[in-house]
């Protein structure tokens, strides 16, 4: 099976629309022939302009990430905006690791996406494909 390489530019895009796509596509579930839940054939997946991805409502200021180190009172809660400046490739990596169903293949088709900030990245030698405006709308 040969696995394919998309571009999705990010800029002005909805947070869960996109990564609902994104995890379509990661799970190969397009290809409707050749899916099967149990096996990976998904795609890769290569997201740029991360930090300019939109939210709805008031998400910017209500919507909180959470970690914990596993010791006492270690649990540290980060604000969307924060994370925006900081890490804005890690939005886009919880919401699509929140769509991908929650079994042995989620650590491996999470390997394929491929999250950048700019409009530059290294896999121009794999020749991805410029998804267009009209699957995501």
């Amino acid at each position: 099976m040969e696995r394919r390489w998309w571009v999705i530019d990010l800029k002005d895009k909805v947070l869960g629309r996109v990564a609902t796509n994104i995890a379509t596509l990661l799970m190969g579930k397009y290809r409707v022939k050749e899916y099967l839940p149990y096996k990976d054939n998904g795609d890769f997946v290569i997201c740029i302009n991360a930090e300019k991805i939109k939210v709805t409502g008031k998400k910017e200021e209500s919507k909180f990430y959470k970690r914990y180190s596993g010791y006492p009172s270690g649990l540290k809660f980060i604000r969307l905006d924060r994370m925006r400046k900081e890490h804005p490739e890690r939005i886009i990596y919880y919401a699509v690791k929140g769509m991908l169903p929650k079994n042995k293949l989620r650590k491996r088709r999470l390997k394929r996406l491929k999250i950048y900030k700019g409009e530059k990245h290294p896999h121009q030698a794999q020749k991805p494909v410029k998804i267009e405006e009209k699957i995501w709308k």
